[in-house]
């Protein structure tokens, strides 16, 4: 709950998987580590925060979140034990911080259009004053590397 707090609390949009935890927990390998990591629950105070605080938290579908790649959008097909996403546009990243840049893209390219689930009081007005910072700090962030 309080990790739930600091993360809304820190934040102006929150973009998270929006995985299917009851499917996941099906992988016998996985389901004690997603059970003990609590998940769901974690979800919840996420969602439960962003309407407390008026911040927007976003539901992204998961598909393809970790095989694209999020410099050129390429699809690069990789094992769950390959922990480097490598494309052959020169992008070298971290699996997983390939996917948050992509699970941001796509939270903030779907507010506003059917089918998105989307939280806070204030979503399509703080919308564009939140959109124009995050793409800046985004770009920004991608020529240093």
């Amino acid at each position: 709950m309080k990790l739930a707090r600091c993360v809304v609390h820190s934040n102006d949009v929150i973009a998270y998987e929006d995985l299917r935890i009851k499917n996941l927990v099906k992988n016998h390998c996985l389901a004690k580590s997603i059970n003990d990591a609590a998940w769901y629950q974690f979800r919840e105070w996420i969602e439960y925060f962003g309407i407390k605080f008026g911040k927007i938290t976003i539901a992204v579908r998961p598909q393809y979140t970790s095989q694209n790649c999020s410099q050129c959008g390429e699809i690069v097909t990789k094992s769950l034990s390959t922990r480097t996403h490598s494309c052959s546009c020169g992008c070298v990243l971290d699996r997983d911080e390939n996917a948050a840049i992509n699970i941001l893209k796509k939270g903030l390219s779907t507010v506003g259009h059917t089918g998105a689930k989307v939280w806070g009081e204030n979503a399509s007005t703080l919308m564009e004053v939140i959109l124009s910072k995050q793409v800046v700090s985004m770009n920004q962030k991608s020529t240093r590397q």
